[in-house]
Formats: C-alpha cells, sequence, structure tokens
C-alpha cells in the first residue's frame, strides 16, 4: 500500500491535495449551472481573458491573483453589457470578447522577455506549488461560493428552467445571471493557479457533467461534482507521482476520464431495461 500513500507523506504534494479538494468543491458549485445553461464556451472565454490582468501584474510585480480577479471582473461586466445589446447574439459577443481579452495578453506578454515561465504556469497551473496562504484563499472562496450558491439558488433555478417565469415571479434574472457570471469568475480565477486557464474546464464542466445521469436534484449534482473532483485530484496527483507527469494536466484528464466513464456506465444500465426511463432532475 506504500504505492498509495508515499505520495501524500510529502508536504507539498498534501497542500496540492487539499487545494485540489477545495477548487474542486468551488468547481462543483459553478460548474453545475454552467452544465445546466450550456455555458461552457463562455467558460472557456472567461478562463482565456484572465490572461491580460495576470500579465499586467507580473510585469509590475503585482499580486497574480489581483490581476485575474479584475480580468474576470472586466469579463463579467463586458458578457453582461454585450448580452443586453439586442442585435447581437450572446455567443458572438462572447467570442468578441474572448478573443480581444487575448489578444490584449498576448500583446502585454510580447513586450517583456521574461513571461516563459509565468506564461507557462497560468496555461497549465502547477499545483505542487500552492502555498499555505493559498489554501486560506481557496477556503474563502469557497465560502464566498456557497454564499452566493445557497442566497441565489432558487433565481439561478429559475434561470435554467424558465428565464421569462424568473421575470413574472419577481427574481431579477439580468442581476441574477450578472451574479452567476460572477461566480463562474471566482471558480475560473480559483482554480487557474491549479490546473491553468486551459486545463480548467477539466474540473469545472467533467464532475458536473459526470454526475447528471446519477443526481435527482441541482443540490445532488454538486454534492456528487464534488466527490468526483475529489477522485480526480487524489487519482491524479497519484498517477502524476508515479508516473512523472505533470499534475494539473494529470488531474484534469481523470476528470475527463470518469465523465466518459459515468455516460459509459449509465448508458449500459438504462439499455438492460429499454423501456426504462432516466432519473429526471428536480428543480431543488
Amino acid at each position: 500500500m506504500d504505492w498509495l500513500t508515499a505520495p501524500f507523506e510529502v508536504t507539498f504534494v498534501q497542500r496540492a491535495l487539499w487545494g485540489g479538494i477545495l477548487v474542486s468543491a468551488i468547481c462543483a458549485l459553478a460548474g453545475t449551472w454552467v452544465v445546466l445553461r450550456g455555458m461552457a464556451f463562455l467558460g472557456d472565454a472567461m478562463s482565456h481573458g484572465l490572461l491580460p490582468g495576470v500579465a499586467l501584474a507580473a510585469l509590475f510585480g503585482g499580486n497574480l491573483l489581483v490581476g485575474a480577479v479584475a480580468s474576470a471582473a472586466v469579463m463579467t461586466a463586458g458578457v453582461t453589457v454585450l448580452g443586453r445589446t439586442p442585435r447581437l447574439s450572446q455567443d458572438t459577443g462572447i467570442g468578441l470578447l474572448f478573443v480581444g481579452m487575448l489578444s490584449l495578453g498576448v500583446i502585454i506578454v510580447s513586450r517583456s522577455q521574461s513571461f516563459a515561465v509565468d506564461l507557462t504556469g497560468f496555461l497549465f497551473g502547477d499545483v505542487l506549488a500552492v502555498q499555505q496562504q493559498d489554501l486560506f484563499l481557496l477556503a474563502g472562496a469557497l465560502f464566498a461560493a456557497l454564499m452566493v450558491s445557497v442566497l441565489g439558488h432558487r433565481a439561478f433555478l429559475a434561470l435554467v428552467f424558465d428565464s421569462r417565469k424568473a421575470q413574472t415571479l419577481g427574481l431579477r434574472p439580468r442581476l441574477a445571471n450578472a451574479v452567476l457570471l460572477g461566480l463562474l469568475g471566482l471558480a475560473i480565477v480559483a482554480s487557474f493557479h491549479i490546473v491553468g486557464t486551459l486545463l480548467v474546464l477539466g474540473l469545472l464542466i467533467a464532475p458536473p457533467a459526470a454526475a447528471l445521469p446519477w443526481a435527482r436534484s441541482v443540490r445532488g449534482v454538486m454534492a456528487l461534482a464534488a466527490l468526483l473532483g475529489v477522485a480526480a485530484t487524489f487519482g491524479g496527483l497519484l498517477l502524476s507521482w508515479h508516473l512523472g507527469t505533470a499534475a494539473g494536466a494529470t488531474v484534469s484528464a481523470l476528470a475527463v476520464s470518469l465523465f466518459f466513464l459515468s455516460h459509459v456506465v449509465s448508458g449500459l444500465r438504462h439499455r438492460r431495461p429499454r423501456l426504462a426511463p432516466a432519473p429526471a432532475l428536480e428543480a431543488n
């Protein structure tokens, strides 16, 4: 059993595991709504849109997290404003913001000759470099995400199932959508240091999507997605240690593998009694 426990006897791997657990919980809270609302492209755009803020922070010796938060705020505001433009589809607005922010980030990076390592960490993450203060920040981000999820649960449900009814119920769907974008931005900012922006969707989307066939409620999806994210983190770190692979990429790849495994097993389960309906997702 040493092969199973030996990696986690090392301090920096222990911190990486705790960091991955916290990120898995944050991504489960935000990622469930991303999957239910079909916002994967938006999540990808927002993750890449962090580059200008991170690049500026690195260029001027500032805090990378602060730069990421600033870029996430700009992306959230931009998507919200463009989403209210009647003659512009949401996908078009998101795509333009995506390309614009990414281009601006690359321009900033091109002005410096010392970005190679920082840019690699930004794109692919460095879960093994998680420090004690990072864990405190992630714990704070998880608390904030949990509060937003609890307080906005009813409004978010209305957005998923019937946004027009949300208006008649006085739930202010535009505000709820903006808050949901903020929750998504929080999850991406919290995660990019762990798995990088290119791989963040692995933890943000794969666990909730894997949980969807097995859960009967939105809260059930969130809970199971968090467990699957923790399993991907533990297994990814373990495989990375023994195989010598990149830790963040291994965690993300394992999360995606769990998604495919979940849907294959679910398909086989429902194929036996061919007329048996799939479990319906309850609105709670």
